[in-house]
């Protein structure tokens, strides 16, 4: 067992080589490599293990189970289509292979948010597909004090979703339930603010910060998604097109502002990617690898790709 890093910017990645799948260790063995994994992430926020070989969803599952807490069983509430393979299994976000996804720290627009992911690489692409990753204190570090300032007062978040006909996935989709009570208790109980549309369809609103202190390093960073939620993120004319599509924006599948209500300037949105883009490793997977993600400490994306490509991931 070896370790290396790999440095972009502010952002260092850590690479484990492991010897054997974990079926095939003993317990002392399966001990040593959590336990160096767990120093590793502790010190740089993502690890890649390597040499696993895993091969299939099931021992992915038996695999990652050695290295956290337990499993998330479910999505719900979640904002992107991804399909539950197994017991605490999912896709990666189904998202076209020709677009980039975003950096982004996963559900840090929810009230409760995954504390750790856990992706496995089960099919290699052909070109690109690999999970960048991106230091979050590095990113906020590099914004100039007022638009640190702007995000500081916190985002907000506001969802449209349909009843079953419309842009985007619809509530029963998104909360897995049919029965409205139920949507009603999460987002309550999420401390959402939340309306039935005459249309079926369900508006949501959650206030949250979009900087956070983050217990592992007890610095602020960054920890949101607010370029990711914007209109501005979407390629080429797609958001003018979407845009061309409804009457308000909130009618907006999804759609972000300040705090305290106002619309997010081009300008502070440029500066965020810029930063992104300056602290943004990129690793290509190797089959079978996993990838350790801190997800208050390091943000995450997907590189557009050609060829077939699976990619599963878990969450504790």
């Amino acid at each position: 067992m070896r370790d290396e890093r790999r440095t972009y910017g502010g952002t260092t990645l850590a690479v484990l080589h492991v010897e054997g799948r974990a079926d095939s260790w003993d317990d002392s063995h399966g001990d040593a490599v959590r336990h160096r994994a767990e120093e590793l992430l502790a010190e740089c926020g993502a690890v890649m293990v390597r040499g696993l070989g895993v091969a299939g969803a099931d021992e992915f599952h038996r695999t990652v189970t050695r290295f956290g807490d337990s499993l998330i069983d479910s999505y719900r509430g979640g904002n992107t289509p991804r399909t539950t393979v197994s017991d605490g299994v999912f896709t990666s976000t189904e998202y076209p292979a020709r677009y980039d996804i975003t950096l982004h720290n996963e559900m840090s627009y929810a009230h409760r948010w995954p504390s750790r992911l856990f992706f496995c690489c089960l099919v290699v692409p052909e070109t690109g597909g690999a999970t960048p990753v991106c230091d979050g204190a590095a990113l906020l570090a590099a914004l100039p004090p007022e638009v640190r300032e702007r995000f500081e007062s916190g985002v907000v978040y506001r969802q449209h979703l349909h009843g079953g006909f419309g842009l985007g996935k619809s509530w029963q989709d998104t909360f897995e339930t049919t029965d409205r009570a139920v949507v009603e208790d999460f987002l309550t109980s999420s401390e959402a603010e939340f309306e039935w549309t005459t249309e079926g369809g369900l508006r949501v609103r959650q206030h949250r910060p979009g900087v956070r202190v983050n217990p592992r390093t007890g610095r602020d960073t960054w920890f949101n998604q607010a370029d990711q939620w914007h209109p501005s993120n979407l390629r080429g004319t797609e958001g003018e097109t979407l845009l061309s599509l409804i009457d308000d924006v909130d009618d907006l599948p999804h759609w972000v502002t300040y705090g305290d209500g106002t619309p997010l300037s081009e300008e502070d949105l440029a500066h965020v990617r810029k930063a992104e883009r300056d602290h943004r490793l990129v690793e290509p997977w190797q089959a079978g690898d996993i990838l350790i993600v801190d997800n208050m400490s390091v943000l995450h994306g997907r590189e557009a790709f050609t060829g077939p490509r699976r990619v599963v991931v878990s969450m504790t």
